[in-house]
């Protein structure tokens, strides 16, 4: 089965791959037909994206929430899906390119990071063994898809001032903040039960307060004079930065209860 999830995501990645290449060229001839192409390559790596989900499930018995390999798969196939959501709701394709190439750098990190995952688990350790496991992780995936939307959006805006409005940008952030809040309340009540304290300035809980903060921050200022448009749009990208250091950084460079994660 490992082998069938490894091709599934090869599938993906190349598809998110060609999927960012279209929208960019689309963007670039505003030809209708390349943006349905693109749309169509973004669909078929989203259903590759959850074959692996579902055979990764199947494999282990559980769901897929439980370690950095997981957390990637879903990570990437959810911030996909609340693009496609956006892009219908909105009518609106610039973004596109910039969340197509996010997808796929995601995807990539897995076979650059954990190249031997795609068929191989171990058992849960204790403090994973918890019903409180699912809505604290799922909370997170989607925040962190959310924020991944509102960084391609920002970028653009960045690129072509007049191509996103700013509330979109602003719209995506504020649902990420919701659901990183929620998570953040629910991995203290999951910490409390699983080591005796609600917070013990772990390297992820610091930096996921710190993201916490610096998206709060954008939340209050973006209606300030001076701060709406070039430097929010800066600190969404600033902000999405450290959601990716919260990830990568504390998995791989620093050490605690959430290593394993």
């Amino acid at each position: 089965m490992g082998v069938i999830i490894k091709s599934s995501l090869v599938l993906a990645l190349i598809l998110y791959f060609i999927s960012g290449t279209l929208y960019v060229l689309g963007g670039k001839k505003e030809v209708q037909t390349l943006f349905l192409a693109a749309k169509v390559a973004a669909l078929g790596g989203a259903l590759a994206n959850l074959t692996a989900l579902v055979l990764r499930t199947m494999m282990t018995g559980r769901l897929p929430l439980t370690d950095g390999y997981e957390f990637l798969l879903l990570f990437t196939w959810v911030t996909v899906l609340l693009y496609l959501l956006y892009e219908k709701l909105s009518k609106n394709k610039q973004g596109g390119a910039v969340l197509m190439f996010i997808a796929a750098f995601l995807l990539s990190s897995i076979f650059i990071l954990m190249p031997e995952h795609h068929g191989r688990y171990t058992p849960l350790m204790p403090a994973l063994k918890s019903p409180w496991l699912t809505s604290h992780v799922l909370s997170a995936v989607l925040a962190y898809g959310a924020f991944a939307l509102g960084a391609a959006l920002a970028s653009i805006q960045l690129i072509r001032k007049d191509s996103v409005e700013d509330i979109n940008v602003y719209r995506a952030v504020g649902g990420g903040f919701v659901m990183l809040s929620i998570s953040i309340v629910l991995g203290g009540v999951w910490a409390e039960q699983a080591w005796g304290t609600y917070w013990s300035w772990d390297p992820k809980e610091t930096w996921a307060l710190i993201t916490w903060i610096i998206y709060a921050i954008y939340l209050h200022v973006y209606r300030s004079k001076g701060w709406r448009g070039h430097n929010a749009n800066l600190m969404v990208l600033a902000g999405f930065v450290l959601v990716l250091f919260t990830f990568f950084g504390v998995n791989y460079l620093l050490s605690g209860l959430h290593s394993y994660g």
